[in-house]
């Protein structure tokens, strides 16, 4: 059964992700990540990785996460607005390209994230 986050709890999760990527803090982003973690995004393959989209694990997340902030040295992002339920927060962002992005992370009952997905818009 799913422990029901309060919303407070799960906005600040939110905000703390968008804060440790903008400090290009790899470690810190992956602090707030369960070992088993799953990540799912289009760019995964663009990237060189699992064909799939689909990355599993804090090793395959440095990985993957490590080579995309060495190409990004502007990385940054915008919040514009968080969206929680019980065991999850969407947070909805602009890059520092300008493009909006939606990222939904679901958390276990610790409150770390166990599953993630870059959501971007289709064009």
């Amino acid at each position: 059964m799913t422990t029901h986050h309060p919303p407070s709890e799960l906005a600040d999760l939110g905000r703390t992700w968008v804060a440790a990527w903008n400090g290009r803090d790899l470690e810190r982003v992956l602090r707030l990540y369960d070992d088993a973690a799953v990540m799912t995004s289009d760019r995964i393959p663009a990237m060189g990785f699992d064909a799939s989209g689909t990355v599993r694990g804090k090793d395959a997340l440095r990985a993957y996460w490590g080579k995309a902030l060495g190409l990004l040295p502007d990385l940054h992002f915008t919040l514009i607005d968080l969206f929680v339920s019980p065991d999850s927060v969407v947070v909805f962002y602009e890059n520092e390209r300008g493009k909006r992005i939606c990222e939904y992370l679901r958390v276990n009952e610790a409150g770390l994230i166990v599953q993630g997905s870059a959501n971007h818009p289709p064009h």
